[in-house]
């Protein structure tokens, strides 16, 4: 029933589309982290190699590490950021630019809003291995990308790659309502601290009555790789934004999201699509958390 409400809720969210997106939750987890080396997920990406494969990274005072697992959870290994700091890791991204796939590791967790500047650090994402084989590898940073927000600084965990317009998107966490900003994806000159521009806010609101404490709040984002819609993650549940051929981003956001439902996560943290835009999957902080999945059941005309 409830799925069904989530459904019909969404359905009326977005009457503006020409198509609508439908998603539904698995009834059940499709894994879970089974590792002790994930004990504070805060950040999800589907590899660009490989559908059957997702980069984790863990929160803040962790190792510069990114740890790859299936999509049941099974861990596969890591890589190590050599040259990097994990001050707070709070969002990692994947995208292809000029035919390569690279992973984009967002340390921008500032829970005082005190921070005078955030990086970004992006790296070539590594082979996969083969068969029962394990990742053990070290990455070097292809480039990155200091910055403060135009307004002050921001805590922000919500972070996402649109790599065909050159541009990586921000949600701003504890502000009133979250804010939406965008840097370049690659910068001319990366040795300068850039200036994260607000260029419009969203909403994303729990049903009155929830008990969930800050449910309001993103703390993950991901897009689709053609960049037809955005999901965002709060402590509450999962939304997503469509983006109509050749909309900014700030238009979609400014819209109303079709509401997934709740996730029934303790503190989710981390969100990412599917390759294919035909999955959703999301996970929480702490060890041994399953994987839910919003999986894309139909495509309705809009009347």
């Amino acid at each position: 029933m409830l799925h069904a409400l989530a459904l019909m809720a969404g359905c009326l969210a977005v009457s503006h589309a020409e198509t609508i997106p439908v998603f539904q939750r698995s009834e059940k987890p499709v894994g879970k982290l089974g590792s002790s080396a994930i004990k504070e997920a805060s950040g999800l990406a589907a590899s660009s190699r490989n559908p059957g494969f997702l980069w984790v990274i863990n929160d803040s005072g962790s190792k510069p590490e990114l740890h790859l697992i299936e999509t049941n959870g099974r861990y596969r290994g890591k890589t190590a950021l050599t040259g990097a700091r994990n001050v707070d890791w709070e969002d990692l991204a994947s995208f292809q630019l000029g035919g390569k796939p690279y992973l984009l590791a967002a340390d921008t967790g500032d829970n005082e809003s005190k921070r005078d500047s955030c990086t970004l650090h992006v790296l070539n994402e590594p082979e996969l291995p083969t068969g029962d084989k394990t990742l053990d590898h070290q990455s070097r940073v292809q480039w990155r990308i200091r910055f403060r927000y135009e307004d002050g600084p921001r805590d922000c965990e919500s972070v996402a790659v649109d790599a065909a317009s050159g541009k990586i998107l921000l949600l701003s966490k504890r502000t009133e309502v979250p804010f939406v900003y965008e840097l370049p994806l690659k910068p001319a000159d990366d040795s300068k601290v850039l200036t994260a521009r607000k260029v419009g806010k969203t909403s994303v609101q729990a049903p009155t009555g929830n008990r969930i404490p800050f449910a309001n709040q993103p703390t993950g984002l991901d897009l689709t790789p053609d960049a037809s819609m955005a999901a965002v993650v709060t402590y509450y549940g999962v939304f997503v934004f469509p983006r109509k051929p050749g909309e900014a981003w700030d238009t979609a956001f400014s819209r109303d999201p079709i509401h997934l439902g709740p996730h029934a996560l303790p503190q989710a943290e981390a969100i990412a699509f599917s390759k294919d835009g035909a999955s959703v999957f999301a996970i929480s902080e702490g060890s041994g958390t399953p994987i839910i999945r919003f999986q894309r059941v139909v495509k309705v005309a809009d009347e």
